[in-house]
Order: structure tokens, then sequence, then C-alpha cells
């Protein structure tokens, strides 16, 4: 008799995401302290990170983390309320675009305290909102460093993201970047740098007038605006960058 076949072995079962709200926030900190190491909370500093209210927890391990959490905005909020650097960056990957309020990203951008929570928050949760292009605007002259760069951050993540809005949104915030580019602050200057280059590379239109406005930055005597300028100029006259935006248009 031929041998019998082997049955084989049952896949296990996915383990199923909990579904929004069963995570309480101290359920979450406790996790973020367990699974936090001394090695990346060393490394923060090296990227400019402040770490004093760190726990160690890498990007890579809170974004699996929050997939398992799922979008929760009462979560969202406690995270960010118990000012850990972790805990904020999981709001986040969890908060729901949907409940955010013009006063609690203004709230939020005013507790902005380092880059990587700047750029986190505007291109996981802020750029989601209809809310995002009137912030755009309203940062753009603020006097905290941190929260000018989300203007440009946020500005930045909407010429990614956002595939809907038109030509003419984004050509109303070119004389936000030029004004922006006269801050002679490092994260300051280096979001606008960012915020520049991404609207150039929408489309040929866009392309065209950043870089039209690069060259003008880049012959300017401030220095700031200069040094934005320069850098951008070199990206978007590249042959890359108008192959690219002309596959856009």
């Amino acid at each position: 008799m031929p041998a019998k076949a082997k049955a084989k072995p049952r896949p296990k079962p996915k383990a199923k995401a909990k579904p929004a709200g069963a995570v309480s926030a101290a359920q979450a900190l406790a996790w973020l302290k367990q699974h936090g190491t001394q090695k990346a909370k060393d490394d923060l500093g090296r990227y400019g990170i402040p770490s004093d209210k760190a726990l160690g927890v890498t990007v890579g391990a809170l974004k699996a983390y929050s997939k398992q959490l799922g979008r929760s905005q009462p979560l969202a909020l406690a995270l960010w309320e118990s000012g850990w650097y972790e805990a904020r960056m999981l709001a986040a990957f969890v908060g729901e675009p949907e409940a955010l309020t013009a006063r609690q990203m203004d709230a939020w951008a005013s507790e902005f305290d380092s880059w990587a929570i700047v750029d986190t928050v505007c291109f996981h949760l802020f750029d989601k909102t209809e809310l995002a292009w009137g912030r755009v605007h309203a940062w753009a002259t603020a006097k905290p460093e941190f929260k000018k760069r989300a203007a440009f951050a946020l500005l930045w993540a909407l010429s990614v993201h956002d595939k809907t809005a038109t030509d003419a949104t984004f050509l109303a915030c070119l004389p936000l970047i030029e004004r922006g580019a006269e801050d002679e602050r490092d994260f300051v200057k280096k979001g606008v740098d960012m915020a520049l280059r991404a609207l150039g590379k929408r489309n040929p239109v866009l392309r065209t007038a950043a870089e039209k406005l690069a060259g003008k930055l880049a012959a300017s005597d401030v220095g700031a605006q200069a040094w934005v300028g320069r850098h951008a100029l070199a990206e978007l006259a590249s042959a890359k960058v108008k192959a690219r935006a002309s596959r856009q248009g």
C-alpha cells in the first residue's frame, strides 16, 4: 500500500489587530517602556533629537505597534499629553485625521520640540485632514522654530500626498517660501528647502515656478535665502527632476 500522505501543518492564525480604543494610554506607555533600549535612546543625539524625555524605542517598532492599536483619537491625545518622545511619535500614527480640529493642531504645534516630531506628525497625521492647508498659512509666520518648520514640513507632505490639490493652491505658497527662506535657523531653512523641492517635483508647471524662485533666492544677499536657493536649484534644475515632473504633468 502506498504510504499515507502526511497532513500539511495548519498555518498559525495571524494575530488580529486590536480594535481602536482597546488599549489604554497606560498600557501603551507600559509597552513603550518595556521595548525601549539605551542604544536607541543614545542614537537620538546623533540626529539632533532631545533624549531627556525619550525611552529608546525605534521608529520601526512604533509603526509596527501602531498597526496593532489601530486609529484612536482619544488614545492619541492621551499619549501626547504624557510628554514622552515615543508616545508623541506614536500619537501621530494612531491619531484620527477626521477628528482633528484647528485648535488641537495649533496646540500640538506649539509644543513641537524637535524636527523628528514635526515631520512625523505632519507626514502621518496632519497632512490627512482638510485643515492642513490653513495651518500651512497660519504657521508660516510663527516665531517658534519648530512651529514655523511645521508649516513647511506640512507643505512638503502635502506636495507628496495631496493628489487633488490644484497648482494654484501650491503657487499661493511660493510667497510663504520666499519669506520663510529669510529665517537663518537651521531647522526652518531646511524645512523651507525641502518644501520648495517637493513642490517643484509635482509637475512641469510647478517645477518651472519653483525653479524660478530658487534662482531668485540663490542670487539673494540674505545668507539663508541664498542657501535655500542653491540647494533647491541644484535638484530642481537636474535632468532627473525635469523628466519626473514631465511624467507627472
